[in-house]
């Protein structure tokens, strides 16, 4: 028996996007650590921490990039400096600029900060000068002069009663400004490359900077001289110094002396003590990511006893201590998206492959991500085992690997690889029934057939390697995708040479060929089986998708595209089988195949769909594209449904209402409420009501004046279209003449659009009354005849 719950899906809609926030530049974290700024290009993107998403998105309208920005220390305002040569001041919580003003450097701001009252804001520039303003007030206070080259970093100290501005520029020293006379005190020389950051003791007695020449030097602010140089073989970009109190002895640290951490170019945290200049911890990284990311920035959360850091590749990682433990982690910049796919329990997760050879695997609820490392060139292609906890890829690196996540706490690992083909390997497929094999297509044309273990749990830590059990030279070029047919017994695969084979799975050695799909002018892209017929489906890149029969190889419809179908899914939950395919031009589109028939274009990306990947459950898609956007969608269908038959019950029981107060003669109420409705002649069918009553004139005045303003409104909306009507027009020029006549021209005027629509009047009322001219003269010629005829054969008088 069908189900009859189930509906023609006709709409999907946006539910989340994973978009990038972060491409490189400033990051800062708010005072009360609950959101995260950054720059990407012309915006500063505000994350916020608990949920992963950008909340607000404040964008330069003369588009150009911004060089650098400042969080108050107050979380209040926000001030970023543009190549236009221009400081403005945001409300950030509204995304609104409050005032603009010129930076007064002949050329871009290179860094600025506040002082720990949110009142002064310095900022450096590249042409070596240094600005200080006053936000309260709005003025220049401070021009400091002096520094040669680019001032990349400035800093007040943290006790405001000494008024201290700290700065360095490229000649590597770190200037001490006096605010009070406006001279630079000293210059501290210790750094033989770019000072990095710098960090304060508690007390403010004690500054740590770090540089780019594998230093870190520890200064005695009292004195202003060197209390230790500490070598730490590696470019540091950022330097945090551990609390005083606190028990840290998880990461090395054994004494009360002053200890502190690292981040730079080995991409790895390090914890340092200062006294004895030897790092006494390390952290431990994945054992397959051999190369880490150097680190760009590090920041401190101590409300909450964090950390952040921020990678090369655009990555920001919170860690707890005292252990270092990550606790979350966001992908700012994702690059192209290759494919993606839900996985976990529910499509809680989505794994994505992008134009890297890490994958990364996003916890839809928070967007916290985790990077699995282990190929060592670009992944190409995924799929996902029937329950989602195991998912297979493939690389460039010419290898497939096999990942499980664990349902408890949502980590994936690699439990089994393969290397057996000779070239990339562009497409895999995971068995439909149980999690018993997968298949690859590869450019070195062939097809293999892997076989996978009964229990991954079995092969203990190590990574089971996978040997193949069947391999087939497929065809002549490149194979571009496989699949797994619902039953497991059929596999087909696409390819560069035109063609689509199907291939039978029932040997233990070797591929037996069935058939071989031709038609198609240029290379096929995709391949899929029907999950209720016995139909493949192939997209191909001569604009064309074809339906073609397992039983005899023929083509049974043909669906052209504007553009190439890239990836194409057909959907199971449906009474009559619907497919989506995405394209080259970003769009996905939902066809009943039974018609051939487009009933909805999703527009949501900017550039190829290289992702797509429906639900178990049909209820939801993803979607991921070279633009670096991933879109989660849901089907809308039965909501829409739903809120359409609401719709005509309600208009249904309106218009009861409506005929039950025209028969009762109770006419104010039926007209607001056919105003209410919307509809034109419902409103003109109580009018003709009222006009064809006892005192018609008197009773539609007293209606018509006692309606709202804005139901006033809508009726003259409703005169105009009238008006354009001889039928009706009669009807709306007594209206307009109860409203004309009773009603000031200044109320008139506040009706939005009044003098539109009275303009709209003239020209019809003018055709109307030079029609009624024309009446009234032939009717006046009628009468002249009727007084000047005799009846024939009259005697004369």
């Amino acid at each position: 028996m069908a189900n009859t719950n189930l509906h023609f899906k006709t709409n999907y809609d946006v539910s989340n996007k994973i978009e990038p926030f972060y491409k490189g530049g400033k990051v800062q974290i708010s005072k009360d650590e609950k959101h995260i700024f950054c720059t990407c290009g012309s915006r500063v993107n505000v994350l916020e921490i608990s949920t992963g998403k950008v909340v607000h998105s404040i964008e330069q309208d003369d588009q150009e990039d911004i060089t650098s920005f400042a969080l108050s220390c107050d979380d209040e305002i926000l001030v970023t400096a543009s190549r236009a040569l221009l400081l403005k001041q945001w409300d950030w919580r509204k995304a609104q600029c409050t005032r603009s003003w010129k930076a007064i450097h002949t050329v871009p701001v290179a860094s600025m900060t506040f002082d720990p009252t949110s009142t002064l804001l310095a900022t450096g520039g590249c042409d070596g000068t240094i600005k200080l303003w006053d936000v309260v007030k709005q003025y220049c206070t401070h021009n400091l002069k002096g520094s040669s080259g680019v001032v990349h970093l400035v800093q007040f100290h943290p006790d405001i009663s000494l008024l201290q501005l700290f700065s360095s520029s490229l000649d590597c020293g770190i200037r001490l400004w006096d605010l009070r006379s406006s001279q630079c005190v000293c210059v501290l020389q210790s750094h033989y490359s770019a000072v990095t950051s710098l960090a304060f003791s508690p007390d403010g007695g004690t500054m740590l900077s770090s540089g780019r020449d594998k230093i870190c030097t520890v200064w005695n602010l009292k004195t202003r001289t060197v209390k230790r140089t500490v070598p730490v073989y590696e470019a540091v970009e950022g330097v945090v110094l551990l609390p005083a109190k606190g028990d840290f002895s998880q990461i090395g640290v054994k004494t009360k002396d002053l200890h502190f951490i690292t981040a730079g170019s080995k991409g790895v945290l390090r914890v340092w003590e200062a006294s004895t200049a030897r790092c006494v911890y390390t952290q431990t990284l994945p054992s397959e990511d051999d190369n880490p990311s150097s680190l760009t920035y590090l920041l401190p959360l101590p409300a909450s006893s964090r950390l952040a850091a921020v990678t090369a590749e655009h990555n920001i990682l919170l860690y707890q201590l005292p252990g270092l433990t990550t606790q979350q982690q966001f992908v700012g910049y994702s690059d192209e998206v290759l494919d993606v796919k839900f996985l976990g329990k529910g499509d809680s997760h989505i794994v994505v492959a992008t134009n890297s050879c890490q994958l990364k695997v996003f916890e839809l609820l928070t967007n916290s991500c985790q990077i699995l490392y282990g190929h060592t060139d670009t992944v190409l292609s995924l799929d996902v085992f029937k329950k989602g906890a195991l998912f297979a890829s493939c690389a460039k690196d010419k290898s497939i690997r096999v990942w499980q996540m664990d349902s408890a706490s949502g980590q994936v690992r690699c439990v089994a690889q393969g290397f057996s083909h000779a070239d990339a390997v562009g497409s895999i497929t995971c068995s439909r029934l149980k999690a018993s094999f997968i298949a690859s297509g590869s450019q070195d044309c062939t097809v293999k057939v892997w076989e996978l273990p009964a229990d991954f749990s079995t092969t203990g830590a190590d990574i089971h390697q996978l040997t193949a059990r069947a391999t087939e030279k497929a065809h002549d070029k490149d194979v571009n995708s496989v699949a797994v047919s619902p039953n497991d017994k059929l596999l087909a695969s696409g390819s560069q040479d035109r063609t689509a084979k199907l291939w039978s799975l029932a040997g233990d050695r070797d591929l037996g060929l069935l058939g071989v799909f031709r038609g198609h002018r240029r290379g096929v892209w995709a391949v899929c089986f029907s999950p209720v017929d016995q139909v493949l489906a192939t997209s191909s890149a001569d604009g064309t998708t074809k339906l073609w029969s397992l039983q005899d190889f023929s083509c049974l419809k043909v669906g052209k595209n504007t553009s190439l179908t890239l990836k194409y899914t057909i959907l199971i939950r449906h009474p009559q089988p619907c497919s989506l395919p995405s394209g080259s031009d970003g769009l996905v589109k939902l066809w009943t195949i039974k018609t051939n028939e487009c009933v909805k274009t999703l527009d949501a990306h900017q550039d190829k769909v290289w992702g797509l990947h429906a639900s178990r459950k049909d209820d939801k898609m993803v979607t991921g594209s070279a633009d670096s956007n991933i879109t989660i969608w849901l089907d809308v269908t039965e909501v829409e449904l739903a809120e359409e038959q609401a719709k005509q019950e309600d208009q249904i029981l309106k218009q009861q209402e409506l005929t039950n107060l025209l028969h009762e003669k109770r006419y104010l109420k039926a007209l607001g409420l056919a105003i209410s409705l919307d509809q034109p002649h419902t409103v003109l069918t109580v009018i003709k009501a009222i006009r064809q009553s006892e005192d018609s004139q008197q009773l539609l005045e007293r209606t018509v004046l006692k309606l709202r303003l804005d139901q006033k409104e809508s009726l003259l909306r409703y005169c105009v279209v009238w008006n354009t009507n001889a039928r009706s027009c009669l009807d709306a020029q007594t209206v307009l003449q109860v409203l004309l006549t009773h009603l000031p021209p200044e109320e008139l005027l506040q009706y939005q659009g009044a003098r539109t629509h009275l303009e709209g009047l003239i020209p019809y009322t003018e055709r109307h009354m030079q029609r009624i001219g024309r009446l009234l003269q032939a009717s006046m010629f009628l009468d002249y005849m009727w007084q000047k005829m005799r009846v024939t054969g009259a005697p004369a008088r």
